[in-house]
This record gives C-alpha cells, sequence and structure tokens, in this order.
C-alpha cells in the first residue's frame, strides 16, 4: 500500500511538473513579450518627445535611454539609432491612424454613413496631426516609404467606401472611385490648418457635398 502511494505520488509530481512545463513557456513569453512592448513604448514615446523639445539633430541615444531609465546596452538591442526609433514611432503612429479609421468605417451602418463616418474621422486626425508636419521632424518622416504606403491603404479604404456608396446611389458616378478618393484625402488634409472641431466639420461638409450625385 505504501509503495502504491509512493508511486502515485511520484506520478502526481511528474504530471504536475509536465503541466507546469507545458504552461510555464507560454507565460514567460507573454511576460517578455510585454516587456519588449513596454520598453519599446517608452522609448518611441520619449524620443518624440525630446526631438519636439529639442530638435531632430540635439537629441542621442544617451539621452533617450536616461530618460526612459533604459540602460544603452538594452537601448541598442532595440534600435541601432534615434532615426529608427523615430520611423519606428511614426509607423506606429499610421498603424493607429488606421485602424482608427477601419473602426469607425466597421461600427457605423450603411454605405453612405460609413463614408461620412471614416472621412470625418479623417479629417479629425488630420488636425490632430498638425503638430509635426511642418516641422524639422515632419519632414524627416514623410520621406520615409512606409508613408507612401500608408497613403495607398489609406486610398484604398476610402475608395471601397465610394464604390460601394455610388452603387447605393449615394454618390456621384460620373467621376472614377480613384480620382474621388484623392479629391476627399487631398480636400480633408486642409483640416491640419483648421483650429476649431466647427471648421472641421464645414470642411467635411463642403468635401461631402462634391460627391453627391447630380439632380
Amino acid at each position: 500500500m505504501y509503495e502504491t502511494m509512493c508511486l502515485y505520488a511520484m506520478l502526481c509530481v511528474s504530471t504536475a511538473a509536465a503541466r507546469i512545463l507545458v504552461v510555464m513557456p507560454k507565460l514567460w513569453s507573454e511576460t517578455i513579450d510585454a516587456h519588449r512592448r513596454a520598453v519599446r513604448d517608452a522609448t518611441l514615446d520619449t524620443a518624440a518627445l525630446l526631438v519636439a523639445r529639442h530638435g531632430l539633430r540635439s537629441v542621442t541615444m544617451s539621452q533617450i535611454a536616461e530618460e526612459t531609465g533604459i540602460g544603452r546596452a538594452t537601448l541598442y538591442k532595440y534600435y541601432p539609432d534615434v532615426e529608427s526609433i523615430l520611423f519606428s514611432w511614426h509607423e506606429r503612429q499610421i498603424e493607429d491612424h488606421l485602424h482608427r479609421l477601419a473602426q469607425v468605417r466597421d461600427q457605423t451602418n450603411g454605405p453612405g454613413a460609413r463614408l461620412v463616418a471614416v472621412l470625418e474621422a479623417y479629417a479629425h486626425i488630420s488636425q490632430e496631426s498638425h503638430r509635426h508636419h511642418d516641422t524639422e521632424l515632419g519632414r524627416f518622416l514623410h520621406r520615409d516609404e512606409q508613408v507612401v504606403a500608408a497613403e495607398r491603404r489609406l486610398s484604398d479604404l476610402v475608395r471601397q467606401l465610394l464604390v460601394e456608396s455610388a452603387e447605393a446611389g449615394e454618390v456621384r458616378k460620373d467621376v472614377a472611385p480613384d480620382e474621388l478618393a484623392s479629391y476627399c484625402l487631398h480636400a480633408l488634409s486642409a483640416a491640419s490648418r483648421l483650429a476649431s472641431a466647427a471648421a472641421v466639420r464645414r470642411l467635411v461638409a463642403v468635401t461631402i457635398a462634391g460627391l453627391r450625385p447630380w439632380p
């Protein structure tokens, strides 16, 4: 009986150990991933803030490491230089904006309503992003190839909404969807110059009026 109990206990311990071996890598991986995301986000936010304060050419990796509390050696494991950090920050901003527009689209019913909601959201994003458009940082970042790719994705999103709205009779069909998408995005980029939400709403209304079918 005692030997049976011992064997049973050993089996239980072995089984528990096996479970730990199965579970731990996943937990460990999740913890490491969370830590990496935290380091990455802190680095990107700090770098952007320092550049806004001191200028693009004045910020060093040592400053970023000191401000974030991350060792320089650790920081260099993530990024080779300040420029790569800024490009990564910009990529995150672009992805956040595109995700926000996709959410607006998916949470709105009806093709015409979806189009209007996305255009309004894009105009507000343009207004919010005005702070770095004409700065040294803005000029530096907008040379990046990821900007071209993001503009293509944005144009595709708006073009598809225009196609759906045209099929529903809510958008004119005498102009190609690609041309209308370009019109919308160029017109609404002017929101970056507007100071109030009311002005942005007026700009959106004027832009949408140009999309309506002829009587």
